[in-house]
């Protein structure tokens, strides 16, 4: 793509973010929303390959959806309060309706099959933007209306979202996929805390931003595009493939990395929330998602690929 013209995208992509990000007013969020959708099909589609067109087709479609029952919920509620605030959501309906799109526009399970199967069709540095940048502006949407958002539906999507994460991402072998299931089960764990914590809910954003963000770009340096490529990663250099094992273990949740502390923080409050049983699923799907962690971290560093004796290592 032109520099100049893929330059102009990425700035349409920031300022719909940033729109959603600071409106007060339920248009103005929905105008964001759909600049920011309206500006990452064509960084999807750039390929010109029939699977990356599906996945430009299918984004679009799921997230003009719910673009469209966030405006729809807005609407209700004005009708029924007579204001557009988005902090003033108090009708009961539009409310649950804004929770369902929500959903459907970050990819929270029940309504998370799009997400993989674009991230699948894109270029790994598209998917990165998909995985991290994307979830801002439906974040905020959240952490805005977090107080009328039905805590029930919140807590169910989130358990749902985590144990649906790692299960899925258990039998995949394209690092894509994984990142996106992974993605599912984070996002599980914010929506979990969300109507409870704020302050967490934060935290755990951006530690998932810093750790997604870490990992995309060590899988984009080393072109690893299935679990067989990152076996290579220790040919091309040695400190890559030691901060990829360190990444993937903290995205994993392992106890002394830095994403232990959201797991931590999350289980705490749930526990104090007296949602033992809730918190105690939430753990053993952690173990799931820590899992297929754990195998990718075993073949970036444990392994070695097949090279014969003549063959000299790149570093």
């Amino acid at each position: 793509m032109n520099p100049t013209i893929y330059t102009i995208i990425l700035l349409s992509l920031a300022t719909g973010t940033i729109v959603t990000m600071t409106s007060f007013h339920w248009l103005m969020a929905w105008v964001g929303l759909e600049l920011n959708t309206l500006a990452i099909i064509p960084i999807i589609s750039t390929l010109h390959h029939p699977r990356s067109t599906e996945a430009a087709t299918k984004y679009f479609l799921t997230q003009a959806a719910a673009s469209a029952m966030i405006l729809f919920s807005s609407m209700i509620n004005a009708w029924n309060t007579g204001t557009w605030d988005i902090t003033q959501m108090s009708y009961a309906p539009s409310n649950t309706l804004l929770s369902l799109a929500l959903a459907l526009k970050l990819g929270l399970a029940p309504a998370h099959f799009w997400l993989p199967e674009v991230l699948q069709g894109s270029t790994l540095p598209t998917a990165f933007i998909i995985a991290t940048w994307q979830k801002l502006a439906p974040m905020s949407l959240i952490y805005m209306t977090m107080n009328n958002l039905p805590s029930t539906i919140l807590l169910m999507w989130g358990l749902t979202s985590s144990t649906s994460g790692g299960w899925s991402g258990l039998n995949q072998t394209q690092t894509r996929k994984i990142m996106a299931y992974s993605s599912i089960a984070h996002l599980g764990w914010m929506a979990m805390i969300a109507s409870i914590m704020s302050n967490i809910m934060i935290m755990n954003l951006l530690v998932y931003l810093m750790m997604t963000t870490a990992l995309f770009l060590s899988l984009i340096c080393s072109k690893s595009k299935t679990i067989q490529d990152t076996a290579t990663t220790w040919t091309t250099s040695r400190t890559l493939a030691i901060i990829m094992m360190l990444t993937l273990l903290s995205l994993g949740g392992l106890p002394p990395l830095t994403g232990f502390l959201p797991k931590w923080l999350v289980l705490e409050e749930l526990i104090m929330q007296n949602l033992i049983p809730m918190a105690t699923a939430m753990a053993m799907s952690a173990l799931l998602s820590l899992f297929f962690d754990l195998r990718l971290t075993y073949f970036t560093t444990l392994t070695l690929s097949p090279n014969t004796l003549q063959m000299k290592f790149k570093w």
